[in-house]
Protein backbone atom coordinates (compact mmCIF):
# COMPACT_ATOMS: atom_id res chain seq x y z
CA UNK A 1 0.00 0.00 0.00
CA UNK A 2 1.10 3.15 -0.63
CA UNK A 3 1.69 5.65 1.82
CA UNK A 4 2.48 9.61 2.10
CA UNK A 5 4.35 11.36 5.19
CA UNK A 6 3.37 14.65 6.33
CA UNK A 7 3.26 16.80 9.52
CA UNK A 8 0.75 17.95 11.05
CA UNK A 9 0.86 20.25 14.06
CA UNK A 10 4.57 19.73 14.07
CA UNK A 11 4.06 15.95 14.75
CA UNK A 12 5.30 13.33 11.74
CA UNK A 13 2.77 11.06 10.41
CA UNK A 14 2.35 8.30 7.81
CA UNK A 15 -0.61 7.18 6.11
CA UNK A 16 -2.14 5.51 3.41
CA UNK A 17 -2.38 7.73 -0.07
CA UNK A 18 -5.96 9.40 -0.19
CA UNK A 19 -6.31 9.66 3.34
CA UNK A 20 -8.04 13.13 4.18
CA UNK A 21 -6.54 15.54 6.39
CA UNK A 22 -9.27 14.99 8.89
CA UNK A 23 -8.59 10.81 9.12
CA UNK A 24 -4.89 11.92 9.62
CA UNK A 25 -5.76 13.55 12.43
CA UNK A 26 -8.10 11.47 14.12
CA UNK A 27 -5.42 8.74 13.61
CA UNK A 28 -2.95 11.25 15.50
CA UNK A 29 -5.37 11.56 18.32
CA UNK A 30 -6.03 15.29 17.22
CA UNK A 31 -9.81 16.05 16.81
CA UNK A 32 -10.81 18.75 14.41
CA UNK A 33 -14.12 20.01 14.65
CA UNK A 34 -17.13 19.26 11.72
CA UNK A 35 -20.54 19.45 11.35
CA UNK A 36 -20.87 17.78 7.60
CA UNK A 37 -18.53 15.10 7.35
CA UNK A 38 -20.24 12.01 9.17
CA UNK A 39 -19.60 8.77 9.11
CA UNK A 40 -22.60 5.34 9.18
CA UNK A 41 -21.88 1.99 9.41
CA UNK A 42 -18.38 2.98 9.65
CA UNK A 43 -18.19 4.09 6.19
CA UNK A 44 -18.24 8.29 5.70
CA UNK A 45 -21.00 9.36 3.86
CA UNK A 46 -19.33 10.08 0.35
CA UNK A 47 -21.30 12.38 -1.12
CA UNK A 48 -21.36 15.40 1.83
CA UNK A 49 -20.68 18.41 0.12
CA UNK A 50 -17.45 19.58 2.57
CA UNK A 51 -19.15 22.57 2.85
CA UNK A 52 -19.69 23.40 6.31
CA UNK A 53 -16.07 24.79 6.44
CA UNK A 54 -15.85 23.60 10.02
CA UNK A 55 -13.16 21.89 9.85
CA UNK A 56 -10.55 24.34 8.47
CA UNK A 57 -7.29 23.97 8.38
CA UNK A 58 -3.74 25.93 7.20
CA UNK A 59 -1.31 24.52 4.85
CA UNK A 60 1.75 25.68 4.47
CA UNK A 61 2.06 26.90 1.15
CA UNK A 62 -1.66 27.06 0.23
CA UNK A 63 -3.56 30.61 0.22
CA UNK A 64 -6.51 29.71 1.36
CA UNK A 65 -7.47 27.50 4.28
CA UNK A 66 -7.94 23.93 3.32
CA UNK A 67 -10.89 22.12 4.39
CA UNK A 68 -10.01 18.54 6.04
CA UNK A 69 -12.50 16.68 5.72
CA UNK A 70 -12.33 16.60 1.68
CA UNK A 71 -8.80 17.73 1.46
CA UNK A 72 -6.34 14.56 0.72
CA UNK A 73 -2.82 14.30 2.52
CA UNK A 74 -0.06 15.01 0.21
CA UNK A 75 3.85 13.99 0.20
CA UNK A 76 5.72 16.18 2.94
CA UNK A 77 2.63 18.44 3.46
CA UNK A 78 2.92 20.61 6.83
CA UNK A 79 -0.31 21.10 8.69
CA UNK A 80 -1.63 23.48 11.17
CA UNK A 81 -4.67 22.46 12.88
CA UNK A 82 -4.80 25.37 15.82
CA UNK A 83 -3.21 27.99 13.89
CA UNK A 84 -5.03 31.32 14.97
CA UNK A 85 -6.05 31.79 11.25
CA UNK A 86 -8.09 28.87 11.56
CA UNK A 87 -9.52 28.93 14.62
CA UNK A 88 -10.37 32.17 13.75
CA UNK A 89 -12.00 31.11 11.04
CA UNK A 90 -13.70 28.03 12.25
CA UNK A 91 -15.67 30.76 14.51
CA UNK A 92 -16.47 33.40 12.02
CA UNK A 93 -18.54 30.56 10.18
CA UNK A 94 -20.25 29.24 13.29
CA UNK A 95 -21.33 32.70 14.20
CA UNK A 96 -22.68 33.09 10.75
CA UNK A 97 -24.92 29.85 11.16
CA UNK A 98 -25.64 31.02 14.21
CA UNK A 99 -27.04 34.59 13.12
CA UNK A 100 -29.42 32.82 11.03
CA UNK A 101 -30.37 30.07 13.81
CA UNK A 102 -33.36 30.41 16.53
CA UNK A 103 -32.00 30.60 19.94
CA UNK A 104 -34.90 28.46 21.38
CA UNK A 105 -31.88 25.52 22.69
CA UNK A 106 -33.64 25.45 26.18
CA UNK A 107 -36.74 24.34 24.64
CA UNK A 108 -34.82 22.51 21.43
CA UNK A 109 -35.72 18.65 21.21
CA UNK A 110 -32.25 18.19 20.20
CA UNK A 111 -30.49 20.75 23.42
CA UNK A 112 -27.65 18.74 25.02
CA UNK A 113 -27.34 16.46 21.83
CA UNK A 114 -27.33 19.52 19.31
CA UNK A 115 -23.56 19.45 17.70
CA UNK A 116 -24.12 22.94 16.82
CA UNK A 117 -24.79 23.78 20.12
CA UNK A 118 -21.68 21.45 21.71
CA UNK A 119 -19.16 23.34 19.27
CA UNK A 120 -20.55 26.96 19.65
CA UNK A 121 -19.58 26.08 23.39
CA UNK A 122 -16.27 24.72 22.74
CA UNK A 123 -15.44 27.88 21.00
CA UNK A 124 -16.67 30.40 23.50
CA UNK A 125 -19.41 31.87 21.16
CA UNK A 126 -21.11 34.26 23.42
CA UNK A 127 -22.10 37.03 21.14
CA UNK A 128 -23.47 36.86 17.47
CA UNK A 129 -21.53 39.78 15.55
CA UNK A 130 -24.21 39.22 12.56
CA UNK A 131 -27.59 40.78 12.40
CA UNK A 132 -30.14 40.90 9.84
CA UNK A 133 -33.07 38.28 8.18
CA UNK A 134 -34.04 35.03 9.32
CA UNK A 135 -34.68 32.22 7.58
CA UNK A 136 -38.53 31.65 8.01
CA UNK A 137 -40.21 28.21 7.18
CA UNK A 138 -43.19 26.30 8.07
CA UNK A 139 -42.30 23.64 10.89
CA UNK A 140 -44.11 20.76 9.11
CA UNK A 141 -45.16 17.07 11.16
CA UNK A 142 -46.07 13.84 9.95
CA UNK A 143 -46.60 10.83 12.22
CA UNK A 144 -43.07 10.30 12.85
CA UNK A 145 -40.73 13.17 11.85
CA UNK A 146 -40.62 16.39 12.86
CA UNK A 147 -38.66 18.88 10.42
CA UNK A 148 -38.03 22.35 11.62
CA UNK A 149 -35.63 24.11 8.38
CA UNK A 150 -35.16 27.44 10.17
CA UNK A 151 -32.82 25.18 11.95
CA UNK A 152 -30.94 23.57 9.24
CA UNK A 153 -27.33 24.56 8.92
CA UNK A 154 -27.13 22.83 5.40
CA UNK A 155 -25.02 19.99 6.47
CA UNK A 156 -26.72 17.65 4.36
CA UNK A 157 -25.77 15.00 6.09
CA UNK A 158 -29.66 13.25 6.01
CA UNK A 159 -29.73 14.28 1.71
CA UNK A 160 -26.33 12.20 2.03
CA UNK A 161 -27.77 9.13 4.32
CA UNK A 162 -31.34 9.14 2.36
CA UNK A 163 -29.87 8.88 -0.59
CA UNK A 164 -26.81 6.87 -0.54
CA UNK A 165 -27.54 4.98 2.61
CA UNK A 166 -31.30 3.94 2.05
CA UNK A 167 -31.10 4.96 -1.81
CA UNK A 168 -34.87 6.73 -1.35
CA UNK A 169 -34.32 10.11 -2.20
CA UNK A 170 -36.81 12.03 -0.71
CA UNK A 171 -34.46 14.85 0.50
CA UNK A 172 -32.09 17.39 -1.25
CA UNK A 173 -31.02 20.72 -1.27
CA UNK A 174 -33.46 23.55 -3.25
CA UNK A 175 -33.31 27.07 -3.45
CA UNK A 176 -29.87 29.05 -3.57
CA UNK A 177 -28.39 31.95 -1.79
CA UNK A 178 -29.79 32.80 1.44
CA UNK A 179 -32.90 30.78 0.71
CA UNK A 180 -30.93 27.86 0.32
CA UNK A 181 -32.14 24.33 2.47
CA UNK A 182 -32.38 20.75 2.81
CA UNK A 183 -36.26 19.93 1.71
CA UNK A 184 -38.40 17.70 -0.07
CA UNK A 185 -39.17 17.99 -3.95
CA UNK A 186 -41.94 20.78 -4.09
CA UNK A 187 -41.30 21.57 0.01
CA UNK A 188 -44.17 18.42 0.03
CA UNK A 189 -44.46 17.06 3.51
CA UNK A 190 -43.05 13.58 4.23
CA UNK A 191 -46.62 11.73 3.88
CA UNK A 192 -46.49 12.98 0.20
CA UNK A 193 -43.17 11.98 -1.09
CA UNK A 194 -41.69 8.33 -0.90
CA UNK A 195 -40.22 8.80 2.77
CA UNK A 196 -40.52 5.46 4.22
CA UNK A 197 -39.75 6.97 8.05
CA UNK A 198 -37.15 4.95 8.63
CA UNK A 199 -35.75 8.14 10.75
CA UNK A 200 -31.95 7.65 9.68
CA UNK A 201 -31.81 11.31 8.72
CA UNK A 202 -33.10 11.93 12.27
CA UNK A 203 -30.42 10.04 13.57
CA UNK A 204 -27.81 11.87 11.49
CA UNK A 205 -29.07 15.34 12.01
CA UNK A 206 -26.67 17.58 13.76
CA UNK A 207 -28.76 20.04 15.25
CA UNK A 208 -33.25 19.94 16.15
CA UNK A 209 -34.07 20.54 11.66
CA UNK A 210 -35.05 17.02 12.21
CA UNK A 211 -36.77 14.99 15.66
CA UNK A 212 -39.17 12.69 16.42
CA UNK A 213 -43.08 13.66 17.26
CA UNK A 214 -42.66 13.42 20.74
CA UNK A 215 -46.00 11.53 22.47
CA UNK A 216 -44.39 11.76 26.21
CA UNK A 217 -47.20 14.37 27.21
CA UNK A 218 -50.54 12.54 26.04
CA UNK A 219 -48.61 9.22 27.74
CA UNK A 220 -48.25 10.66 31.44
CA UNK A 221 -52.15 12.09 30.71
CA UNK A 222 -53.30 8.60 30.13
CA UNK A 223 -51.31 7.08 32.89
CA UNK A 224 -52.94 9.85 35.35
CA UNK A 225 -56.45 8.88 34.00
CA UNK A 226 -58.33 6.87 36.50
CA UNK A 227 -60.82 5.68 33.90
CA UNK A 228 -58.19 4.36 31.09
CA UNK A 229 -55.72 0.54 31.55
CA UNK A 230 -52.37 1.60 30.39
CA UNK A 231 -50.00 -1.11 29.23
CA UNK A 232 -46.64 -0.85 27.65
CA UNK A 233 -44.54 -3.38 25.95
CA UNK A 234 -41.16 -2.69 25.60
CA UNK A 235 -38.78 -3.68 22.16
CA UNK A 236 -35.63 -5.93 22.47
CA UNK A 237 -32.97 -3.65 21.34
CA UNK A 238 -34.40 -0.61 23.79
CA UNK A 239 -33.00 -3.41 27.04
CA UNK A 240 -29.05 -2.43 25.53
CA UNK A 241 -29.07 0.92 24.84
CA UNK A 242 -31.25 3.15 27.57
CA UNK A 243 -28.43 2.78 29.64
CA UNK A 244 -26.41 5.33 27.82
CA UNK A 245 -28.85 7.78 28.33
CA UNK A 246 -28.22 7.40 32.21
CA UNK A 247 -23.90 7.30 32.32
CA UNK A 248 -23.77 3.53 31.79
CA UNK A 249 -20.90 2.32 29.23
CA UNK A 250 -22.51 0.90 25.67
CA UNK A 251 -24.07 -2.40 25.39
CA UNK A 252 -25.33 -2.59 29.56
CA UNK A 253 -27.97 -4.84 29.23
CA UNK A 254 -30.84 -3.10 31.34
CA UNK A 255 -33.69 -5.45 31.44
CA UNK A 256 -34.86 -5.34 34.52
CA UNK A 257 -34.07 -1.86 35.38
CA UNK A 258 -36.28 -1.18 32.34
CA UNK A 259 -39.25 -3.32 33.66
CA UNK A 260 -39.01 -1.38 37.07
CA UNK A 261 -38.66 2.37 35.61
CA UNK A 262 -42.07 1.86 33.18
CA UNK A 263 -43.80 0.42 36.67
CA UNK A 264 -42.44 3.24 38.65
CA UNK A 265 -43.59 5.74 35.64
CA UNK A 266 -47.02 4.18 36.47
CA UNK A 267 -47.87 1.67 33.99
CA UNK A 268 -51.26 -0.58 34.97
CA UNK A 269 -49.00 -3.33 33.11
CA UNK A 270 -45.37 -3.70 31.91
CA UNK A 271 -44.52 -6.20 29.14
CA UNK A 272 -41.87 -7.77 27.03
CA UNK A 273 -42.32 -7.38 23.23
CA UNK A 274 -40.12 -10.70 23.42
CA UNK A 275 -42.92 -12.14 24.22
CA UNK A 276 -44.77 -11.21 20.68
CA UNK A 277 -41.13 -12.05 18.50
CA UNK A 278 -41.89 -15.13 19.78
CA UNK A 279 -45.45 -15.29 18.46
CA UNK A 280 -44.05 -13.69 15.18
CA UNK A 281 -41.51 -16.65 14.66
CA UNK A 282 -44.36 -18.90 15.37
CA UNK A 283 -46.35 -17.55 12.82
CA UNK A 284 -43.91 -15.96 10.29
CA UNK A 285 -41.95 -19.75 10.58
CA UNK A 286 -45.22 -21.56 9.71
CA UNK A 287 -45.51 -19.63 6.57
CA UNK A 288 -41.93 -19.95 5.47
CA UNK A 289 -41.99 -24.14 6.15
CA UNK A 290 -45.80 -24.08 3.98
CA UNK A 291 -44.04 -21.86 0.92
CA UNK A 292 -41.03 -24.08 1.35
CA UNK A 293 -42.75 -27.26 1.12
CA UNK A 294 -44.95 -26.28 -1.31
CA UNK A 295 -42.18 -25.20 -3.77
CA UNK A 296 -40.48 -28.66 -3.39
CA UNK A 297 -43.88 -30.08 -4.07
CA UNK A 298 -43.65 -28.37 -7.69
CA UNK A 299 -45.49 -25.69 -7.08
CA UNK A 300 -44.45 -23.31 -9.80
CA UNK A 301 -46.66 -20.35 -8.13
CA UNK A 302 -45.62 -20.02 -4.50
CA UNK A 303 -43.82 -17.13 -4.15
CA UNK A 304 -39.77 -16.93 -2.81
CA UNK A 305 -38.09 -15.80 -1.12
CA UNK A 306 -40.38 -15.14 1.82
CA UNK A 307 -39.34 -12.06 3.32
CA UNK A 308 -39.76 -10.82 6.69
CA UNK A 309 -41.72 -7.96 7.66
CA UNK A 310 -41.06 -7.05 10.95
CA UNK A 311 -39.67 -3.71 9.97
CA UNK A 312 -41.60 -1.13 9.01
CA UNK A 313 -39.34 1.06 7.64
CA UNK A 314 -38.97 -2.04 5.07
CA UNK A 315 -42.60 -2.41 4.64
CA UNK A 316 -42.96 0.90 3.21
CA UNK A 317 -40.08 1.16 1.03
CA UNK A 318 -41.34 -2.21 -0.69
CA UNK A 319 -45.00 -0.54 -1.26
CA UNK A 320 -43.82 2.56 -2.50
CA UNK A 321 -41.16 1.11 -4.77
CA UNK A 322 -41.73 -2.41 -5.95
CA UNK A 323 -45.32 -2.79 -4.78
CA UNK A 324 -45.50 -5.38 -7.89
CA UNK A 325 -43.24 -7.86 -5.11
CA UNK A 326 -45.55 -7.32 -2.39
CA UNK A 327 -46.69 -10.53 -2.29
CA UNK A 328 -43.17 -12.01 -1.59
CA UNK A 329 -43.30 -10.31 2.13
CA UNK A 330 -44.56 -12.36 4.78
CA UNK A 331 -47.79 -11.31 5.62
CA UNK A 332 -47.23 -11.41 9.87
CA UNK A 333 -47.35 -8.44 11.15
CA UNK A 334 -44.62 -7.05 13.28
CA UNK A 335 -43.97 -7.74 16.96
CA UNK A 336 -44.91 -4.78 18.03
CA UNK A 337 -48.52 -4.82 16.09
CA UNK A 338 -48.82 -8.32 16.97
CA UNK A 339 -48.69 -7.41 20.83
CA UNK A 340 -51.18 -4.68 20.12
CA UNK A 341 -53.73 -6.53 18.69
CA UNK A 342 -53.16 -9.48 20.95
CA UNK A 343 -53.74 -6.68 24.52
CA UNK A 344 -56.42 -5.17 23.06
CA UNK A 345 -58.56 -8.59 22.45
CA UNK A 346 -57.27 -11.49 24.56
CA UNK A 347 -55.90 -9.59 27.18
CA UNK A 348 -58.32 -6.65 27.11
CA UNK A 349 -61.08 -9.51 27.62
CA UNK A 350 -59.17 -11.32 29.85
CA UNK A 351 -58.80 -8.69 32.71
CA UNK A 352 -62.73 -7.29 31.81
CA UNK A 353 -61.45 -3.65 29.87
CA UNK A 354 -63.25 -2.96 26.78
CA UNK A 355 -60.54 -1.79 24.13
CA UNK A 356 -61.88 1.51 23.77
CA UNK A 357 -60.24 1.97 27.38
CA UNK A 358 -57.24 0.25 27.23
CA UNK A 359 -53.97 2.64 26.05
CA UNK A 360 -51.71 0.67 24.46
CA UNK A 361 -47.97 2.34 24.53
CA UNK A 362 -44.97 0.55 23.02
CA UNK A 363 -40.80 1.57 23.35
CA UNK A 364 -39.33 1.06 20.53
CA UNK A 365 -35.68 1.66 18.91
CA UNK A 366 -37.45 2.87 15.74
CA UNK A 367 -38.91 6.19 14.42
CA UNK A 368 -41.07 4.25 11.98
CA UNK A 369 -43.08 2.38 14.29
CA UNK A 370 -44.97 5.56 14.80
CA UNK A 371 -45.96 5.70 11.19
CA UNK A 372 -46.95 1.25 11.22
CA UNK A 373 -49.30 1.72 14.54
CA UNK A 374 -51.09 4.80 12.92
CA UNK A 375 -51.55 2.85 9.88
CA UNK A 376 -55.44 2.33 9.19
CA UNK A 377 -55.22 -1.71 8.36
CA UNK A 378 -53.96 -1.40 12.07
CA UNK A 379 -57.44 -0.19 13.94
CA UNK A 380 -60.90 -1.46 14.87
CA UNK A 381 -63.39 1.08 14.57
CA UNK A 382 -60.65 3.45 14.32
CA UNK A 383 -59.02 2.19 17.68
CA UNK A 384 -55.82 1.72 17.29
CA UNK A 385 -54.12 -1.82 18.13
CA UNK A 386 -50.71 0.54 19.57
CA UNK A 387 -51.79 4.31 20.62
CA UNK A 388 -48.46 5.43 21.22
CA UNK A 389 -45.18 4.08 19.75
CA UNK A 390 -42.13 6.44 21.47
CA UNK A 391 -38.76 5.99 21.19
CA UNK A 392 -35.48 4.62 23.57
CA UNK A 393 -34.64 8.68 23.87
CA UNK A 394 -38.66 9.31 24.36
CA UNK A 395 -38.34 6.74 27.26
CA UNK A 396 -35.40 8.28 28.54
CA UNK A 397 -37.15 11.60 28.84
CA UNK A 398 -39.76 10.24 30.59
CA UNK A 399 -37.73 8.64 33.24
CA UNK A 400 -35.96 11.71 34.00
CA UNK A 401 -39.27 13.95 34.23
CA UNK A 402 -40.57 11.32 36.77
CA UNK A 403 -37.32 11.76 38.93
CA UNK A 404 -36.41 8.20 39.06
CA UNK A 405 -32.77 7.13 39.70
CA UNK A 406 -32.36 4.83 36.79
CA UNK A 407 -29.35 3.44 38.01
CA UNK A 408 -30.11 2.47 40.95
CA UNK A 409 -33.49 0.84 39.95
CA UNK A 410 -33.46 -3.21 41.50
CA UNK A 411 -34.35 -5.51 38.65
CA UNK A 412 -38.20 -6.45 38.46
CA UNK A 413 -39.88 -8.70 36.02
CA UNK A 414 -42.08 -8.79 33.23
CA UNK A 415 -46.01 -8.73 33.71
CA UNK A 416 -47.91 -12.15 32.91
CA UNK A 417 -48.94 -13.82 30.48
CA UNK A 418 -47.22 -11.54 28.18
CA UNK A 419 -44.33 -11.25 29.33
CA UNK A 420 -42.02 -14.45 29.16
CA UNK A 421 -39.43 -14.96 26.50
CA UNK A 422 -37.11 -16.55 24.80
CA UNK A 423 -33.14 -15.92 23.54
CA UNK A 424 -34.59 -16.38 20.05
CA UNK A 425 -36.50 -13.20 20.93
CA UNK A 426 -34.11 -11.06 22.05
CA UNK A 427 -31.70 -11.01 18.67
CA UNK A 428 -34.78 -9.79 16.91
CA UNK A 429 -33.22 -6.22 18.13
CA UNK A 430 -29.99 -7.23 15.57
CA UNK A 431 -29.67 -7.91 11.97
CA UNK A 432 -29.47 -11.76 11.36
CA UNK A 433 -31.85 -11.76 14.62
CA UNK A 434 -34.72 -12.81 12.89
CA UNK A 435 -33.52 -15.35 11.02
CA UNK A 436 -31.12 -17.18 13.57
CA UNK A 437 -34.59 -17.09 15.63
CA UNK A 438 -36.81 -18.44 13.03
CA UNK A 439 -34.57 -21.27 12.25
CA UNK A 440 -33.77 -22.67 15.32
CA UNK A 441 -37.60 -23.26 15.06
CA UNK A 442 -38.10 -24.23 11.13
CA UNK A 443 -34.80 -26.77 11.21
CA UNK A 444 -36.78 -28.57 14.03
CA UNK A 445 -40.08 -28.44 12.97
CA UNK A 446 -38.92 -29.43 8.94
CA UNK A 447 -36.65 -32.44 10.39
CA UNK A 448 -38.64 -33.44 13.97
CA UNK A 449 -35.22 -33.62 15.50
CA UNK A 450 -33.93 -31.25 18.44
CA UNK A 451 -30.91 -29.14 16.85
CA UNK A 452 -27.89 -30.34 18.13
CA UNK A 453 -25.96 -26.40 17.84
CA UNK A 454 -29.13 -23.31 17.97
CA UNK A 455 -26.29 -20.97 17.23
CA UNK A 456 -26.45 -20.04 13.49
CA UNK A 457 -23.12 -18.02 13.57
CA UNK A 458 -23.44 -17.89 9.47
CA UNK A 459 -25.95 -15.44 10.04
CA UNK A 460 -24.69 -13.11 12.17
CA UNK A 461 -22.08 -10.21 11.69
CA UNK A 462 -22.26 -6.34 10.54
CA UNK A 463 -21.85 -6.79 6.88
CA UNK A 464 -24.74 -5.40 4.83
CA UNK A 465 -25.34 -8.02 3.00
CA UNK A 466 -24.66 -11.70 4.11
CA UNK A 467 -25.73 -15.19 2.63
CA UNK A 468 -25.37 -18.51 3.88
CA UNK A 469 -26.83 -22.11 3.17
CA UNK A 470 -28.36 -24.13 5.83
CA UNK A 471 -28.69 -27.96 5.44
CA UNK A 472 -32.15 -29.11 6.63
CA UNK A 473 -31.28 -33.47 6.81
CA UNK A 474 -33.92 -34.94 4.74
CA UNK A 475 -35.67 -31.60 3.35
CA UNK A 476 -32.98 -29.42 1.23
CA UNK A 477 -30.41 -27.19 1.59
CA UNK A 478 -31.99 -23.52 2.91
CA UNK A 479 -30.25 -20.35 1.12
CA UNK A 480 -31.00 -17.83 3.33
CA UNK A 481 -29.56 -13.94 3.22
CA UNK A 482 -29.85 -11.41 5.49
CA UNK A 483 -30.10 -7.65 4.84
CA UNK A 484 -29.51 -4.15 6.33
CA UNK A 485 -29.67 -1.04 4.66
CA UNK A 486 -32.52 -0.14 2.12
CA UNK A 487 -30.02 0.01 -0.78
CA UNK A 488 -28.92 -3.24 -0.10
CA UNK A 489 -32.20 -4.52 0.04
CA UNK A 490 -32.83 -2.69 -3.38
CA UNK A 491 -30.17 -5.37 -4.84
CA UNK A 492 -32.34 -8.18 -3.74
CA UNK A 493 -35.83 -6.71 -5.08
CA UNK A 494 -34.24 -5.87 -8.50
CA UNK A 495 -32.50 -9.73 -8.16
CA UNK A 496 -36.75 -10.91 -8.10
CA UNK A 497 -37.73 -8.82 -10.46
CA UNK A 498 -34.93 -10.29 -12.71
CA UNK A 499 -35.82 -13.99 -11.87
CA UNK A 500 -32.79 -14.89 -10.76
CA UNK A 501 -33.07 -14.24 -6.53
CA UNK A 502 -31.39 -17.97 -5.74
CA UNK A 503 -32.50 -17.71 -1.65
CA UNK A 504 -35.14 -19.38 0.15
CA UNK A 505 -35.53 -16.69 2.94
CA UNK A 506 -34.41 -13.12 3.30
CA UNK A 507 -34.46 -10.76 6.15
CA UNK A 508 -34.66 -7.20 5.83
CA UNK A 509 -33.87 -4.21 8.44
CA UNK A 510 -33.83 -0.72 7.44
CA UNK A 511 -31.44 0.67 10.09
CA UNK A 512 -27.85 -0.10 10.42
CA UNK A 513 -27.04 -3.15 11.98
CA UNK A 514 -30.74 -3.81 12.49
CA UNK A 515 -32.46 -2.29 15.36
CA UNK A 516 -29.78 -1.53 17.68
CA UNK A 517 -28.87 1.55 15.44
CA UNK A 518 -32.49 2.55 14.65
CA UNK A 519 -33.33 6.30 14.76
CA UNK A 520 -34.97 6.65 17.95
CA UNK A 521 -32.08 4.55 20.34
CA UNK A 522 -29.65 6.65 22.27
CA UNK A 523 -27.21 9.38 19.47
CA UNK A 524 -23.61 8.03 19.15
CA UNK A 525 -22.71 10.36 16.73
CA UNK A 526 -20.75 8.37 13.89
CA UNK A 527 -19.07 6.24 16.75
CA UNK A 528 -18.90 2.25 15.40
CA UNK A 529 -18.26 1.17 18.76
CA UNK A 530 -21.12 1.99 20.39
CA UNK A 531 -23.28 -0.51 17.67
CA UNK A 532 -20.37 -3.36 17.93
CA UNK A 533 -21.43 -2.97 22.16
CA UNK A 534 -24.88 -3.04 21.81
CA UNK A 535 -24.71 -5.57 19.07
CA UNK A 536 -22.62 -7.80 21.46
CA UNK A 537 -25.07 -7.30 24.09
CA UNK A 538 -27.85 -8.73 22.32
CA UNK A 539 -26.37 -12.32 21.74
CA UNK A 540 -25.22 -11.74 25.62
CA UNK A 541 -28.72 -11.29 26.66
CA UNK A 542 -29.38 -14.67 24.21
CA UNK A 543 -26.92 -16.37 26.32
CA UNK A 544 -28.26 -16.07 29.56
CA UNK A 545 -31.81 -16.84 28.66
CA UNK A 546 -32.89 -20.78 29.95
CA UNK A 547 -34.99 -21.07 27.00
CA UNK A 548 -33.70 -19.93 23.62
CA UNK A 549 -36.35 -21.21 20.84
CA UNK A 550 -39.57 -19.82 19.93
CA UNK A 551 -41.35 -22.74 19.89
CA UNK A 552 -40.77 -23.50 23.82
CA UNK A 553 -42.03 -20.31 25.14
CA UNK A 554 -44.46 -22.13 27.50
CA UNK A 555 -46.82 -18.29 27.70
CA UNK A 556 -47.11 -18.85 23.41
CA UNK A 557 -48.00 -22.27 23.93
CA UNK A 558 -50.54 -21.10 26.25
CA UNK A 559 -51.99 -18.78 23.98
CA UNK A 560 -52.45 -20.89 21.15
CA UNK A 561 -54.64 -23.62 23.04
CA UNK A 562 -56.15 -20.77 24.66
CA UNK A 563 -56.85 -18.60 22.00
CA UNK A 564 -55.93 -18.33 18.71
CA UNK A 565 -55.70 -22.34 17.92
CA UNK A 566 -52.74 -22.82 15.85
CA UNK A 567 -49.97 -20.84 13.97
CA UNK A 568 -51.61 -19.60 10.74
CA UNK A 569 -55.48 -20.55 12.18
CA UNK A 570 -58.38 -18.46 10.66
CA UNK A 571 -57.85 -16.32 13.95
CA UNK A 572 -54.18 -15.90 14.56
CA UNK A 573 -54.59 -14.65 10.40
CA UNK A 574 -57.56 -12.27 11.47
CA UNK A 575 -55.29 -10.61 14.07
CA UNK A 576 -51.82 -11.54 13.56
CA UNK A 577 -51.40 -10.90 10.04
CA UNK A 578 -52.05 -8.20 7.25
CA UNK A 579 -52.03 -7.20 3.96
CA UNK A 580 -49.68 -4.87 1.78
CA UNK A 581 -50.66 -2.13 -0.61
CA UNK A 582 -49.54 0.00 -3.63
CA UNK A 583 -48.72 3.30 -2.26
CA UNK A 584 -46.56 4.60 -5.00
CA UNK A 585 -46.15 8.50 -5.40
CA UNK A 586 -47.90 9.95 -8.27
CA UNK A 587 -46.45 13.28 -8.76
CA UNK A 588 -48.18 16.50 -10.15
CA UNK A 589 -45.84 17.33 -12.93
CA UNK A 590 -48.06 20.88 -13.50
CA UNK A 591 -46.31 22.12 -9.67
Amino acid sequence: MDTIKLTIDNRAVEVPKGTTILKAAEQMGIKIPTLCNFELDGLALKNHPGGCRVCVVEVAGRRNLAPACITECMPDMVVKTNSLRAVNARKTVLELMLSDHPNDCLRCAKSGKCELQALAAQMGIRDIPFTGQKSQYPVTLSPSIVRDENKCIMCRRCESVCHEYQSVGVLGAVHRGFSAVVSTAFDDDLVDTNCVFCGQCVAVCPVGALTEVDHTAKILRDIANPEVTTCVQVAPAVRVALGEEFGMPAGSIVTGKLAAALRAIGFDYVFDTDWSADLTIMEEGTEVIGRLKAFLSGDKDVKLPVMTSCCPAWVNFYEKFYPELRDYPSTAKSPQQMFGATVKSYFADKIGVPREKMVSVSVMPCVAKKYESERDEFKVNGNPDVDYSITTRELARLIKLCNIDFQNLPDEKFDSPLGESTGAAVIFGVTGGVMEAALRTAVEVLTGKTLPKIDFEEVRGLEGIREATVPVPGVADLKVAVVYGLKNARTILEQIKAGNCPYHFVEVMACPGGCIDGAGQPYHHGDASIIKARHAAIYEADRRMPIRKSHENPEVQAIYKEFYGEPCSEKSHHLLHTHYFDKRIKFDIEK
